[in-house]
């Protein structure tokens, strides 16, 4: 037999003996940083979009909306205001409904109000005292002496500031306002609750509702009730309603599924699951709903001063408008008060139905409490039938201390000193200038400047890229409709205000966030701070800015960021606390040192968080922003403020519709993002 011959090629390279291993595969160097960003075929789209938004601009210098596209809106709006005036007293939609809905609550109102004024300061201190006693628990806890005291220095404080009845009629508006927007807010929870079609019904609209400034709500019910008390209750009920309803359907339905099946395993029908399961279950998120309620009730009740609704929130308005800052602080601290005292009183009351759903109370107690609620009851009668007999109609004159003119001096000093006289620095309201002309004014003239069309696609783009196509749409559609009103200029500059408070919220709030965060003492002196913060209504926000930096844009820009920072800054923080432990145990089990921790493990892990704070701060930054307009800020803002003030809707209520269209625009640009992270 012979033997196998060898082909030349195989004789030059002959097999690797098993000896030798054979020589592994070189592996191809991974893309660089830059290459994947490119390769991304959304970022090229991005890239591309802002390209062309920058060459536009540049080269055609107007953003001017085509005339051809616009459409005379002021015209059908003054003939529709015509009409209205000169048909609510004999129209059969407002004889026979609308009519009646005003009447009602004009009369809870003034029937609320000639109660706390028929008790006299006297009789509303001790029975408020004694129901936010009753509301922490009718005993000698803490809790209850701590909610008691808290009311009777807020009653206090309120009338030695000479302010006693502006706070009665806020207090008045807020009790009737409160109520009805907590069975409404229930109501509709219910349904969303237990029902698949209501909750998808529901959902949609309320989220338009959450992301329309408080100022939208105003606008249409002017139209229908005219200024005054019952618009701006109606207005509050609508503007409150929502964290109620939301609430509650969600406590209902994340009920625990072993209650609800032990019920039905002792023959409980859908009606009695509901009623002894259900209900009890969800009974947290609903007292947290109804302390979102009261929060945003009250912060409507102050910006209705500007449709004649009266009270405190009217002293801040006119004390603004005349530059009376001594004036305005006072009514603002009062505010403030009565918000603290409410969110105080509330909660108290939360704790101690989780101590009743927790502990077992004896009967005795039961009556016991039943027993304090109707004395303070029967008190409230007795000090309704005499007090102002007793003790008078008005808070005594030798009892109020003033505090006004030691504010102004102090605001005339800081503006002389500080707001523009500091060697070398200038002062703050030499800053204020400088991020006017450095910031805001190039902002706002590239907006402008940027053809409608080139504007048009980068939304668009980025509606595609963080959402879906229905983002895109609802963006370009906003636009349009902007444009095709006639306030394409105006809105722009809104943007401009909204953009740069967005970007300063985000920074300081993020920052913060991660303090707090990581830093336990930071986060303990940062919790009562942020506490105040957000239990204070938007008006207030705008004194101590007034006085800092004066009456221009860049306050409005300051003031949105102030308020807007808190909610900021508590998503971030409680996004980086609740980072998964093991992923932190690992890096430390790796040697990470804590800013690794940081920009490894815990900011990604808590992208969805961010995600929802940025969300939460474009909301809260455009509702701010407009508001400042009565500061200076101008733009759609003022347009608003004006056209509520003066009664002039064909400007008032354009200016309205287009803020709601770009906040439904910001929202849905950044909303998209949280909902694809949490799928």
């Amino acid at each position: 037999m012979s033997s196998p011959t060898l082909t030349k090629g195989e004789a030059a390279n002959p097999a690797p003996s098993s000896k030798e291993p054979a020589e592994a595969p070189q592996e191809a160097a991974p893309p660089s940083a830059l290459a994947r960003f490119l390769g991304n075929p959304k970022t090229l789209a991005l890239l591309v979009a802002a390209l062309v938004v920058v060459v536009s601009a540049l080269v055609t210098g107007d953003g001017t909306w085509p005339r051809s596209l616009t459409a005379d809106v002021e015209s059908p709006l003054n003939d529709l205001d015509n009409w209205l005036v000169d048909n609510r007293d004999s129209h059969w939609i407002f004889l026979y409904f609308l009519l009646h809905i005003s009447n009602f609550a004009q009369a809870a109102y003034d029937t609320l109000l000639s109660l706390l004024e028929s008790m006299s300061y006297v009789g509303v201190i001790v029975v408020g005292t004694l129901i936010a006693w009753a509301a922490g628990g009718a005993d000698r806890s803490r809790r209850a002496l701590r909610t008691g005291g808290t009311a009777l220095a807020v009653f206090v404080v309120c009338g030695a500031l000479d302010v006693w009845e502006p706070t009665m009629e806020t207090l008045a508006l807020m009790i009737v306002s409160i109520i009805l927007s907590a069975l409404l807010g229930a109501l509709l929870g219910l349904a969303s609750g237990v029902s698949d079609r209501f909750e998808k019904i529901l959902r949609p609209v309320f989220d338009t509702m959450q992301v329309m400034p408080a100022f939208a709500y105003l606008l249409p019910l002017v139209l229908m009730f005219d200024i005054g008390v019952p618009s701006a209750l109606i207005a509050t009920v609508i503007y409150a309603a929502p964290p109620m309803a939301r609430l509650t359907s969600l406590g209902l339905r994340q009920a625990d599924p072993t209650a609800l099946e032990a019920a039905t395993s002792l023959g409980a029908d859908s009606r009695q699951r509901l009623l002894t399961a259900r209900l009890p279950l969800a009974r947290k998120q609903m007292m947290l709903g109804l302390n979102q309620t009261i929060m945003m009730c009250l912060s409507m009740v102050v910006l209705a001063s500007l449709i004649g609704a009266g009270g405190l929130g009217s002293e801040v308005y006119e004390a603004l408008g005349a530059l009376k800052i001594g004036d305005a602080l006072v009514a603002g601290v009062a505010v403030v008060l009565l918000a603290v005292l409410l969110d105080r009183t509330t909660a108290a009351a939360g704790e101690r139905l989780d101590d009743v759903a927790t502990t077992s109370f004896s009967r005795a107690a039961a009556q016991l409490r039943l027993a304090v609620w109707g004395g303070i009851a029967a008190l409230t009668a007795v000090f309704a039938a005499v007090g102002t007999a007793v003790a008078g109609d008005e808070w005594p004159e030798n009892w109020v201390v003033d505090f006004t003119n030691s504010i102004d001096t102090a605001v005339n000093w800081f503006t002389d000193h500080l707001g523009s006289g500091i060697p070398l620095l200038g002062g703050t309201i030499t800053w204020a200038e400088g991020f006017t002309e450095i910031v805001l004014n190039p902002l706002r003239n590239g907006l402008q400047t940027t053809p409608w069309w080139a504007l048009a696609l980068l939304v668009a783009v980025i509606g595609w890229i963080v959402g879906t196509w229905r983002a895109a749409l609802t963006g370009v559609v906003c636009l349009a409709l902007i444009g095709w009103m006639r306030l394409w200029d105006v809105a722009m500059d809104t943007l401009s205000q909204v953009l740069a408070g967005l970007v300063l919220t985000v920074v300081v709030g993020v920052l913060v966030g991660v303090l707090c965060a990581r830093v336990e003492r930071v986060d303990k002196i940062m919790r009562p701070v942020l506490d105040t913060m957000q239990t204070m209504p938007q008006f207030v926000y705008l004194i101590p800015v007034i006085a800092l930096v004066g009456q221009n844009r860049t306050g409005g820009i300051l003031a949105a960021v102030v308020y807007a920072a808190p909610a900021v800054i508590r998503i971030t923080a409680q996004g980086l606390r609740h980072v998964d432990p093991a992923a932190m145990e690992a890096s430390n089990s790796l040697g990470a040192t804590g800013m690794q921790q940081l920009f490894g493990v815990q900011l990604p892990l808590a992208r969805k968080s961010i995600l929802v704070a940025l969300n939460q701060g474009v909301v809260l930054v455009l509702s701010m922003v407009v508001i400042a307009g009565l500061i200076g800020g101008g733009a759609l803002g003022y347009m608003v403020v004006r056209g509520l003030s003066k009664g002039d809707l064909s400007q008032g209520f354009p200016a309205g519709i287009a803020i709601v269209c770009l906040g439904i625009m910001l929202d849905r640009l950044s909303q998209p993002a949280a909902k694809r992270s949490r799928d």
